[in-house]
């Protein structure tokens, strides 16, 4: 990979995964460092990938790189309280977006992730099993059960508008 293509994956690629992982972890700074890690990682190996393959490449990297972080920040954190992550449910409109980020974060580190990719950046099954190195068949399970949590907690959308 040459510089100048290196260059064009920052311009085409740096926003869409921020906004990846941003939605996954919902820490700024935390996501803009995964980004620069990930870039950092792709300019290291440069010469081992291909333009063709860089979307790809960086996806893959950034959601390993989310997954390592979270994993060490969680061995970290023993002493956290539970009810930092337990949300509560209220009976009164807070906005769609809201209602949506509330009902992403209940869901499991994996589902949250396959759901994103597939219906917020749009990538196919076989592209989000080539990422998450999971069979396409898990993908889809993933998706599909991810789907069901997010349909049982929102419940329907005339009771939010």
């Amino acid at each position: 990979m040459t510089v100048e293509e290196f260059n064009k994956s920052v311009d085409l690629y740096s926003d869409g995964i921020f906004r990846f992982i941003l939605k996954n972890i919902k820490d700024e700074d935390e996501a803009k460092d995964i980004v620069q890690d990930t870039y950092e990682k792709m300019w290291i190996r440069s010469s081992e990938v291909s333009y063709e393959k860089v979307k790809s490449y960086l996806f893959s990297t950034a959601y390993h790189t989310m997954i390592d972080k979270i994993r060490k920040n969680k061995r970290m954190s023993f002493s956290d309280n539970m009810s930092d992550y337990i949300g509560t449910h209220t009976d009164s409109y807070t906005g769609l977006n809201e209602v949506l980020d509330d009902a992403l974060g209940k869901l499991s580190d994996i589902q949250r992730s396959v759901i994103l990719l597939r219906d917020y950046e749009g990538y196919a099954y076989n592209e989000i099993a080539e990422i998450t190195e999971l069979s396409e068949s898990q993908v889809k399970v993933y998706i599909y059960r991810g789907r069901l949590a997010l349909k049982k907690y929102i419940g329907s959308i005339e009771a939010l508008v």
